[in-house]
């Protein structure tokens, strides 16, 4: 495929401000996340030329989904099928609202809707529709929604673009946007609930047929370890997880000798690892003072101060060592 390579390094490399700046100037809709705007301005900017409808996806051949997907910088490999529903949730969904969690909360016919476009059977009830496309997302787990961090810090490696916006300002992709701070601190160390701790360990020790499932199996023997890990980083910043917060846990499952050096293994225990901190009410960017739960709160003992600053200190060894890195 031809396309314009230089702007499609501007758009992999560019920030949300100029993202929103470039949707505007060229008329379109400039809501949504990084990563759902970025595809849009690639999909009409960068792809222009090309049907890329429900219908001009599945008349794509396996070579030219490959190529297609390779454009928006996500995960290119798999079945013809698959890169069809890889491609298809790219361009028409936001990865981190389509979630197997949230599915519990869709309408059936909704769920129907998305059977249809994920070439998936339509009969049966609303349960039975909701678990076809779990099945989906599990499978498909982080190949889309967000393109890979190469393309994202790098760009084109065989492209010299001067035109993309460079700062020297400290400033998060989505720390732009309008939240909402919570009235009470939220304790992102408060344990989640059986039946949360219950669906994070089923999805993590799920089979697919592609990674270790022993491996899979001890790291689902370890989930509340997991799950204490992540409230603890959640903690230390303000509530935010990101992909600084991603690497920080990967780094520190290494130290502690987790067998995650398998890429297919820290994919699914990313996945997990993202939405226990979304059950726990974590966001994108950081929105409360860091370490201002009830339990780290100064009211709490000073042994509990001592082992909260021990913590700290290890995350931030940890956050310079991935720095010096990178």
């Amino acid at each position: 495929m031809s396309v314009d390579r230089v702007l499609l390094d501007q758009l992999y490399r560019a920030r949300l401000m100029e993202l929103r700046e470039r949707a505007e100037a060229a008329g379109f809709r400039k809501n949504g996340s990084v990563e759902v705007l970025r595809a849009r301005l690639i999909r009409n900017q960068v792809m222009g030329d090309y049907d890329l409808s429900w219908e001009g996806i599945q008349a794509m051949s396996h070579q030219e989904l490959g190529d297609t997907l390779k454009i928006f910088g996500i995960k290119s490999s798999g079945s013809h099928k698959e890169r069809r529903q890889r491609l298809w949730l790219h361009l028409n969904h936001d990865s981190r609202r389509l979630t197997v969690e949230n599915l519990a909360e869709m309408e059936r016919d909704k769920l129907h809707s998305l059977c249809q476009k994920l070439e998936l059977q339509l009969t049966g009830t609303r349960t039975v529709l909701m678990g076809r496309v779990a099945g989906v997302l599990a499978s498909q787990g982080r190949g889309w929604g967000l393109i890979k961090r190469s393309l994202k810090r790098n760009g084109l490696p065989d492209v010299q673009s001067t035109t993309v916006k460079t700062t020297e300002e400290p400033e998060p992709e989505d720390e732009v946007i309008v939240i909402e701070v919570p009235e009470n601190p939220i304790d992102f160390l408060q344990p989640l609930s059986q039946h949360q701790m219950e669906d994070a360990a089923d999805l993590l020790s799920k089979s697919d047929g592609k990674g270790d499932d022993s491996t899979l199996q001890s790291l689902a023997g370890m989930i509340g370890d997991i799950e204490r890990m992540i409230g603890t980083i959640l903690n230390s910043h303000g509530g935010r997880w990101s992909e600084q917060e991603e690497e920080l846990f990967l780094r520190i499952a290494v130290r502690r000798g987790w067998p995650v050096e398998d890429e297919t293994t820290s994919t699914r225990l990313l996945l997990v690892a993202s939405r226990i901190a979304e059950a726990k009410g974590s966001r994108d960017v950081a929105f409360q003072e860091v370490g201002a739960t009830p339990v780290s709160a100064p009211k709490a003992g000073t042994g509990d101060s001592d082992a909260i600053a021990r913590i700290r200190a290890k995350m931030t060894e940890a956050e310079q060592i991935i720095a010096g890195l990178r």
